[in-house]
């Protein structure tokens, strides 16, 4: 990082303190500031190692400020933000509108209805985080519904249908009540039998192009004039078995000169010969298309509010012609724009991660390169963090972007408290570490805010690894953050004292460093590809699921040991 990004970080770094210090009545932290701070300045994120030294300091200049001067410092530097915060109004503030008409219903219910096509991708944390929250602020009923009742185009995975309820689980939600659509074909035949009675629906034999063409033509379906009578025997003969893919299909009936043409009489039921994965649907042919399904299971299931994307405004008006025959009410609806994510190169596709697994291209669900729900935690990003990031999000009907930026902002304040620090050397350089004085090992703090977690013991025998970026020119000096003060001597480093003023008053650059003998073996799986390290060697003492920070190089989650040695997730800088 140049001299003149770095004063650009510091400026905007220092701004963003302030503004956070002042909107939450506390001293800036600095994962707090990192969120926006990247988020607002995507040429900052190649930098993403070197930012939180830049920000720290800044933030602990803010934190030293009493209320006052943060004020008039502000209005020097942003006077727009600082009216921002004068004019909100934090008791009524919620990144989530209200949701609609809720006095008109007894209890809020709402419900994420997912395909079990496979686990969960990142974008599909944003609907239970949002029904989980909103369940939260009005004591409402949160129910998943699995909406499998495609047995082929979106065949249901049998594993997804625990993994999503384990990721539900990851972010902190508790739903109550599980259903899955294909135990209710008996319910949706049922209400199929009974539209056909009132008139709804009509069975189709016409060729697929040739209803195409009629629709397009505003023409009705020379079937359309069955008595219900003759529709309900041939539904009835549809569910038995007796007709094959394409041979029959029921049809809502609606308007056939509706200005819409995807609205004109759609498809209720369809033969699918391929058996559903599941035993207990495996002897179902007849299967209800989504838009019935759904719309029958909500009105059933009593979902006073619904989100969607904006892309399906048509189900609400496909299903409000079924919901007319029954004389039902339509629930509230929302819609919002897509969710799209960054830094990831694999494209938030189920079907294409799921194929990047099959090929071998992924290790799996939560390979680190997958963006999936899995992953993130896998790599010690806690579910609290990315859902504050996906609620903040709002409900914007335009597509957003969610900044992974600002998830490792928000976990950050979660867990740098509780994480200890450790070293890690990549690519390390090897130099012997030589004069009469020299300490047989370093001491540097476990957690530097907690000086009651005591010290590591890093053994530094005849030498030392540094990274190449901390290796100081020849006759140079470096500061081995715990050990001391060593200056270049060739291939060596030659012990020099430790006295702090070399760092506070002659600028040494402090590094950190492992034994060139005492180490651990490390493999660190990030979202670029795997990276081989050297630790300290109190990182074999870490259990699986234990989050520490390798200083100046980010946050990992122990993994395990594997034949070549132990294994880390990479979380965040």
């Amino acid at each position: 990082m140049d001299e003149d990004l770095r004063e650009r970080v510091r400026s905007a770094a220092e701004t963003a303190a302030l503004y956070n210090a002042l909107k939450h009545g506390s001293d800036p932290e600095v994962g707090a500031v990192m969120g926006p701070l990247m988020g607002e300045n995507p040429e900052f994120r190649p930098h993403g190692d070197e930012i939180p030294g830049v920000v720290a300091p800044v933030a602990n200049e803010v934190a030293g400020m009493d209320e006052t001067e943060r004020r008039e410092r502000l209005a020097e530097l942003a006077p727009e933000l600082l009216e921002e915060l004068d004019a909100e109004d934090e008791e009524d503030e919620h990144p989530l509108p209200d949701l609609p008409n809720v006095e008109e219903y007894d209890e809020v219910r709402m419900r994420a209805a997912p395909n079990p096509n496979g686990p969960w991708h990142i974008g599909h944390a944003r609907m239970p985080s949002v029904i989980g929250t909103y369940a939260e602020r009005y004591d409402g009923h949160f129910l998943v519904r699995f909406d499998d009742t495609d047995p082929e185009t979106k065949r249901p995975d049998l594993d997804a249908y625990d993994a999503i309820l384990e990721d539900i689980d990851f972010l902190g939600f508790e739903p109550d009540e599980v259903l899955r659509a294909s135990d209710r074909l008996e319910t949706h035949y049922e209400h199929a039998r009974e539209l056909i009675d009132l008139g709804g629906a009509y069975t189709c034999s016409c060729p697929a192009e040739e209803f195409r063409s009629l629709k397009a033509d505003a023409e009705p379906c020379p079937h359309r004039d069955k008595d219900a009578e003759t529709v309900r025997a041939e539904f009835d003969a549809m569910v038995a078995g007796e007709y094959g893919e394409g041979e029959l299909v029921l049809r809502v009936r609606t308007d056939i000169e509706h200005k819409n043409p995807a609205l004109r009489d759609f498809v209720a039921f369809r033969v699918v010969e391929t058996p559903h994965p599941r035993p207990e649907a495996a002897d179902y042919r007849a299967w209800p298309m989504l838009d019935f399904q759904s719309g029958i299971d909500d009105h059933l299931t009593g979902v006073t509010h619904i989100i969607r994307g904006i892309d399906l405004q048509d189900s609400a008006k496909r299903q409000r012609f079924v919901y007319d025959y029954f004389r039902w009410e339509y629930p509230e609806v929302l819609h919002w724009g897509h969710v799209q994510v960054d830094e990831y190169d694999v494209k938030m596709s189920t079907s294409t991660i799921k194929a990047l697994i099959d090929e071998g291209e992924l290790d799996g669900w939560d390979d680190p390169r997958a963006p999936t729900i899995q992953s993130v935690r896998r790599r010690g990003i806690r579910g609290e963090a990315l859902v504050e990031a996906m609620v903040d999000l709002g409900m914007s009907t335009s597509d957003v972007d969610l900044a992974m930026s600002a998830v490792y902002a928000n976990n950050r304040d979660l867990v740098d408290d509780v994480s200890d620090r450790r070293f890690l050397v990549r690519d390390g350089e090897e130099f012997a570490v030589t004069g009469a004085d020299r300490p047989a090992a370093g001491h540097p703090p476990l957690h530097p805010d907690h000086d009651e977690r005591g010290t590591r013991d890093i053994p530094v025998d005849d030498g030392v690894l540094l990274e190449p970026d901390d290796v100081p020119a020849d006759g140079e000096r470096v500061w081995l953050k715990g050990y001391g003060c060593l200056r270049r001597d060739g291939d060596a480093l030659d012990w020099t004292g430790d006295d702090i003023d070399a760092v506070r008053e002659e600028d040494v650059p402090v590094v950190h460093w492992v034994g060139a003998d005492d180490n651990v073996r490390v493999r660190l799986r990030t979202i670029d590809g795997d990276v081989y390290g050297r630790a300290e060697p109190g990182y074999a003492d870490y259990e699986p699921d234990d989050l520490v920070q390798f200083e100046r190089v980010g946050f990992a989650r122990y993994d395990g040991v594997d034949e070549a040695g132990t294994v880390a997730y990479y979380a965040h800088p």
